[in-house]
């Protein structure tokens, strides 16, 4: 005991107590929240060390003061340390992700994901902050009582240790890993070896060294993309080459929906009885090995590739960050066609920054929650419900001047995956998850939409010669709950199987041609080439990384933001090449030409997007858009279901100042 005492009356005691309790709560969040992927002693062991160099970094600044002010110095950095740790575990829950600092400046949209932040939430998770109290109590009840200063030179010594820990730490992380630090396609590995804090310190250096590459960026710097791209190009099928020109088009993005779902039943029902006849509709083309690609911007990294054929950044989404980027999207190109473009969302326009990546690409109308009945038996979660939203919109796409190029933005298949009582109408799923089991609900509710919808479709005549393109924009069940749906489809989800789970379904209706089931490889990179070339419209005059998916050479080599690849023959997963569809290791070797690719492409269109390359290239007849021509501003002459205009604005200014 009075060995005890002698310590805590140290000017260092609170210093070395608090060290060691983030050490220790940090290591066992690794354990328990997170999937990193330890294969070996050493991994083992810098996973349990790598919390130390920022622990002594981080608490090293309280030392520089003395008394009561230096030991609450110790709570506030403990606390902050532990919302950053906790605002990780949360997003990880369902992005299966770390946080960036482009996914802090999109933060004017937490406000409305409130629903979903809860539900990710647990009571077990006040462990998180227990070392906290537990600093607390030491002061409040006076157990530490520094009598001294540090003095200068130990002080010295504590960031000269820190530093020496981290670089130690970082030199051997590069024994396992060589090139941890410049192949950081997967944010798992850099927390793996190097710890939660401090990838984000090596976070934010990247990204200051990012937003300075637009300015320093030139011509010249677009040699590489052009060539790459120019020489992948895959020419489209002349038998369909032009079967749909001068039709109209219709974008659906189906939210969250995996391609499991489809011929799924609950119970002897099919969730998606509607989808499931498309599968088989004359004039259809289902995908059945179709991947979503999305990074961290999700839903908006879904249509940032189906407009651009550009890959979505590996970091934050380029609807928040690189929204005033030069672009040449579909919706522009197809102007110089005599096309006009609209989207529908029920949401407001400033949600995910929509309203100015829209008039970068080019859409001449934007169609949100403004237009159409809020009202709160029409609305859940994120916005309007999908049935009232594409029931009310066909008063709007009837007015369109046609050709026209449309998107639609569904909802109701969201995460956490509620409905009202009376929209439920299909049974719940028996696992032990209520998320799961709910995911077959809402699924089954957009199916019934996107049933009705295509009957109004018909009754206004436009079917008939109206191309429609539907996609799963990303997934909907995140591997925190793989557990769960193993159940639902009573196999084990390892991660082989997990990668292949991110198929989710695609299908292009064309009227009059004859579909089929495709069992080509590609993904949403790949969708407007594709689509395209059914226009009419060659595309190899503008710089595309897809490869049309109904070309006889298509490209069947799927890239993921976080460095997987998989093609039809094998799937290289967490740097594992896997042969198909057995899921069996193989050696490395049969991957490297795919993996070798994936690397070049996304690089090569990061590159374009980070450096607003676009800007510098002029395909022949494409004329690029004048975003001070196109106003979203809410138009009362056409409204029909929506609010006042001076409601509008101001809900819309509401959102702006979030």
């Amino acid at each position: 005991m009075t060995n005890l005492k002698k310590f805590m009356s140290q000017p260092h005691a609170l210093y070395v107590i608090a060290v060691v309790l983030l050490w220790l709560k940090t290591y066992i969040v690794y354990r328990i929240e997170f999937r990193l992927g330890i294969d070996s002693a050493l991994q083992t062991f810098l996973l349990f060390v790598n919390p130390i160099s920022s622990a002594l970094f981080f608490f090293g600044f309280a030392l520089f003061f003395k008394g009561h002010l230096k030991n609450w110095l110790f709570v506030l950095i403990d606390f902050l340390l532990s919302i950053w740790l906790y605002a990780n575990v949360v997003f990880y829950r369902f992005f299966d992700d770390f946080i960036t600092v482009p996914v802090i400046f999109q933060h004017k949209n937490f406000g409305e994901l409130g629903d979903s932040v809860l539900a990710l939430m647990k009571p077990s998770d006040v462990f998180y902050f227990l070392d906290t109290v537990v600093l607390m109590v030491l002061i409040l009840f006076k157990v530490a009582q520094p009598k001294e200063k540090m003095p200068k030179r130990l002080l010295k010594r504590v960031f000269i240790i820190a530093v020496s820990v981290f670089l130690i730490n970082l030199g051997l992380a590069e024994i396992d890993r060589p090139g941890l630090l410049t192949r950081t396609f997967d944010r798992n590995y850099l927390v793996k070896y190097l710890g939660i804090n401090n990838f984000t310190l090596y976070d934010i250096i990247k990204s200051t060294q990012v937003s300075a590459q637009r300015a320093v960026a030139s011509s010249n710097d677009l040699v590489d993309a052009e060539n790459f791209t120019k020489s992948n190009y895959t020419p489209p099928d002349p038998a369909l080459f032009g079967k749909a020109k001068g039709m109209n088009v219709i974008y659906i993005s189906m939210e969250s929906l995996q391609n499991f779902v489809i011929n799924y039943k609950v119970d002897g029902q099919e969730v998606t009885p509607f989808l499931n006849s498309l599968t088989h509709d004359p004039n259809t083309f289902y995908f059945d090995n179709f991947f979503h690609q999305v990074g961290q911007g999700k839903t908006s990294d879904a249509e940032f590739m189906l407009e651009n054929s550009l890959y979505p950044l590996s970091q934050g989404s380029v609807f928040m960050t690189q929204a005033q980027n030069t672009f040449q999207a579909a919706p522009q190109i197809l102007k110089s066609e005599g096309y006009t473009s609209a989207v529908f969302h029920g949401n407001y326009k400033t949600f995910w920054n929509r309203d100015e990546m829209y008039r970068a690409l080019g859409y001449d109308k934007f169609f949100d929650a403004s237009y159409f009945d809020m009202s709160d038996e029409n609305t859940i979660n994120y916005g309007m419900k999908d049935k009232p939203m594409v029931k009310e919109s066909m008063a709007y796409l009837n007015q369109l001047p046609q050709p026209f190029y449309a998107k639609y933005i569904l909802l109701s298949n969201h995460f956490p995956f509620e409905l009202d009582e009376g929209d439920v109408d299909f049974p719940a799923g028996h696992t032990d998850d209520k998320v799961v089991n709910q995911y077959f609900q809402t699924a089954h509710y957009m199916d019934e939409a996107l049933r009705e919808f295509f009957a109004d479709l018909k009754a206004s005549g436009l079917y008939d010669h109206t191309v429609i393109v539907m996609y799963g924009d990303h997934y909907g069940i995140s591997p925190d709950r793989y557990d769960s749906l193993s159940q639902a489809l009573g196999e084990e989800i390892t991660p082989y199987v997990g990668a292949q789970l991110q198929r989710v379904p695609l299908f292009i209706h064309v009227p009059g041609v004859q579909g089929r089931i495709v069992h080509e490889y590609g993904g949403e990179v790949d969708v407007r080439p594709t689509l395209l070339h059914l226009l009419g419209v060659d595309t190899k005059d503008f710089i595309a990384f897809g490869s049309d998916l109904l070309s006889p050479k298509h490209r069947q080599i799927v890239p993921f933001r976080n460095g997987d690849v998989i093609t039809p023959s094998y799937s290289y997963i967490d740097e594992k090449c896997y042969s198909n569809p057995n899921g069996e290791v193989v050696d490395n070797r049969y991957c490297e030409n795919a993996s070798e690719y994936a690397k070049d492409a996304l690089s090569l269109s990061d590159k374009i997007v980070y450096g607003d390359l676009l800007r510098f290239y002029k395909p022949k007849g494409f004329k690029p858009v004048d975003v001070s021509k196109i106003n979203y501003k809410f138009d009362p002459s056409i409204n029909i279901y929506g609010k006042t205009n001076d409601q509008s604005d101001a809900h819309n200014s509401m959102n702006e100042d979030e």
